[in-house]
């Protein structure tokens, strides 16, 4: 894997634009056996996922209390000493995710155990033991499918913590040189170039919108604002709202849908991100009934693996595949005064040459371009993001504009994705 040489993208070993699309199981290494992972991972790479965001040494309580097949990650706490029969489950998890077609974005630690902050915890790394359980990690499946992702939901904020990370960077480089990729997983409300936007070893940024309100307008606010920080590196939502979270962790504010998770996912990538991420509340934390819930989860998370969300991720997937999406531009200014606050904010790319269109209402509104802002002869579908379908249909017309009215009234959920290609496309 490696980075498009116009830093738009990612790029497979055989050269092939990537559209990486993540579910997020961080406890997985932790929480699961052998049996739960393959069930896991052959559920989302049959439902379109391409990339698992996973902890090495989890949040909860991952130093301290054993895994699913009762071993501790360390050997007294050190990241220097690691515990041999701990990582032979990572392997066998790592080798059934390369025989999926699965890569792992793999973090070696989350946060809390170099920036405590919250959680639990302890906080167990220097920058010498760092570089060297990167450079331990990154021998032992330099040649697997793995992103690497450091952070795990943490800011930098002491010199100290930078050196860290950047520590753990130097290990994994020494061991993985350029065959893999590294990243970093800010907390919520961040981004990765507010710390690292210049750093040789992070070659794509991450920002993380998280689950404070529903039309988070990071989603779509923040994939700009980085492409001009750290020009010539791609970017992705790291961690946008979960399907099944309590809006800003409160129940009383009801619960994130899949129609919350599509509005970030399409926001996000027609932002001008590279992909992205979903995630499941339940499914994040392994949940099930006797493990204290974290934030109030309720789905045992094997009935979680059925939710609608994962699903309608595929179908993006699918879409952007189906595109040059690496040729795809923002341009706010193309449709005639689009809707633009109170979540009902329409995004709009195109190419270059205005042959390929893109256009994404979450309320199913209806737009209007005019006429001499398209190439000749047009074709235009409704794409539906909750069943993958695609219906055909021709603009009305006045005498200087196109109407694309989707189908349904306007409302939350009725969102639509509008494709007008040149007819010669």
């Amino acid at each position: 894997m490696r980075v498009s040489a116009d830093g738009s993208h990612l790029v497979t070993g055989a050269g092939l634009p990537f559209f990486y699309l993540a579910d997020t199981a961080w406890e997985l290494l932790h929480r699961c056996d052998e049996a739960e992972s393959r069930m896991y991972l052959k559920d989302r790479a049959a439902k379109g996922i391409n990339v698992i965001q996973t902890v090495i040494l989890a949040e909860l309580e991952g130093l301290t209390v054993p895994s699913a097949n009762g071993h501790l990650p360390l050997r007294n706490l050190d990241p220097a000493r690691p515990n041999e029969e701990y990582f032979q489950h990572v392997d066998a998890v790592v080798r059934l995710a390369d025989s999926l077609g699965l890569y792992l974005g793999l973090l070696p630690t989350w946060g809390d155990k170099f920036n405590k902050k919250w959680g639990v915890g302890p906080e167990v790394f220097t920058p010498e033991n760092a570089r060297t359980f990167g450079r331990f990690l990154g021998e032992r499946y330099r040649n697997n499918n793995v992103i690497w992702i450091l952070g795990g939901d943490r800011i930098p904020e002491e010199p100290e913590d930078f050196a860290i990370v950047r520590a753990m960077a130097a290990g994994l480089r020494a061991a993985v040189d350029r065959r893999q990729l590294i990243t970093y997983h800010p907390q919520g409300g961040y981004k990765s170039s507010d710390y690292f936007p210049n750093d040789d070893w992070l070659d794509f940024h991450m920002f993380q919108s998280g689950h404070g309100g529903s039309g988070n307008k990071l989603d779509y606010k923040f994939p700009p604002e980085v492409l001009a920080e750290a020009p010539g590196k791609p970017v992705i939502n790291g961690e946008p709202c979960y399907e099944d979270h309590p809006i800003n962790w409160r129940p009383v504010n009801g619960w994130f849908t899949d129609f919350d998770t599509r509005r970030a996912a399409y926001w996000s990538v027609l932002a001008g991100t590279a992909g992205h991420t979903f995630g499941n509340h339940s499914i994040w934390q392994m949940w099930q009934p006797g493990r204290a819930p974290i934030s109030s989860a309720r789905t045992d998370w094997r009935t979680a693996l059925r939710y609608p969300g994962v699903r309608q991720m595929g179908y993006l997937r699918r879409l952007m595949e189906g595109l040059p999406f690496w040729e795809l531009s923002p341009d706010a200014d193309l449709f005639t005064a689009i809707p633009n606050s109170s979540g009902r904010e329409t995004l709009v790319v195109r190419t270059q040459d205005t042959g390929l269109v893109i256009a994404y209402t979450p309320y199913g509104d209806r737009l209007e371009i005019r006429r001499d802002r398209l190439p000749g002869k047009v074709i235009c579908s409704w794409f539906d993001p909750r069943s993958g379908n695609s219906i055909p249909f021709k603009a009305a017309q006045t005498e200087d504009m196109l109407l694309f009215d989707p189908p349904f009234e306007p409302a939350p959920g009725n969102d639509w994705v509008l494709v007008v290609r040149a007819e010669d496309r």
